[in-house]
């Protein structure tokens, strides 16, 4: 098992404006997927993100980084927007 560190930019500007029904999958997706084996659900991202990983939930996606059995998540936004705040965030 993983543990998963959320840093406070996710717990105070990310979820509170997820809508509930998202929030619920993004919570599933994380105990199913990022707590049992994140290496084999997550696929690294590219270019000035290189050495964190992304993990897809509809049309959300979560930047992550892992680091022996931690799992740091650094952002969890709508897709629209998460490749431009996650280099804000690393």
């Amino acid at each position: 098992m993983y543990e998963i560190l959320y840093i406070d930019e996710v717990v105070n500007e990310d979820l509170p404006y997820i809508l509930e029904p998202w929030k619920s999958e993004i919570r599933k997706a994380i105990e199913l997927k990022l707590m049992t084996r994140p290496e084999a659900y997550s696929k690294p991202l590219r270019r000035s993100l290189k050495g964190y990983r992304k993990l897809k939930v509809g049309d959300y996606r979560i930047v992550l980084r892992i680091e022996d059995k931690v799992v740091k998540v650094f952002v969890i936004q709508h897709r629209s927007v998460v490749y431009e705040t996650a280099p804000k965030r690393l």
